[in-house]
């Protein structure tokens, strides 16, 4: 299958949906690494980008897209539009973060 179009719009400027597949998602859940918090303890006292935390959250992001992705090409989708994410705390130091959108069938140009 040709790469799946991901899209946090609506509709496709310029393309035509033929089918819609219902929703699609995917989710990771993941916990801090202790060492990563201490170090994460140190940039709050002096300031700065917290690097390893916007690193597994993009790690976390990445995930959830492509098991979205893997969910909408199994139902024949071409595209997966009106994506979101959402998040939710799971246990103490672990998060869930959801993707999830609408499977469509674009038209073939």
């Amino acid at each position: 299958m040709a790469k799946l179009l991901i899209s946090n719009i609506e509709l496709v400027p310029g393309k035509r949906v033929v089918k819609h597949l219902g929703l699609v998602q995917g989710s990771t859940v993941r916990a801090k690494h202790a060492g990563k918090d201490i170090m994460a303890g140190f940039k709050n006292i002096f300031g700065g980008e917290l690097n390893s935390y916007t690193e597994l959250l993009q790690e976390s992001r990445q995930e959830a897209i492509d098991r979205m992705c893997e969910q909408a090409e199994a139902i024949g989708a071409n595209a997966v539009v009106n994506v979101r994410f959402a998040t939710s705390a799971i246990a103490a130091g672990a998060s869930e973060i959801l993707s999830y959108g609408t499977a469509v069938l674009l038209e073939d140009q």
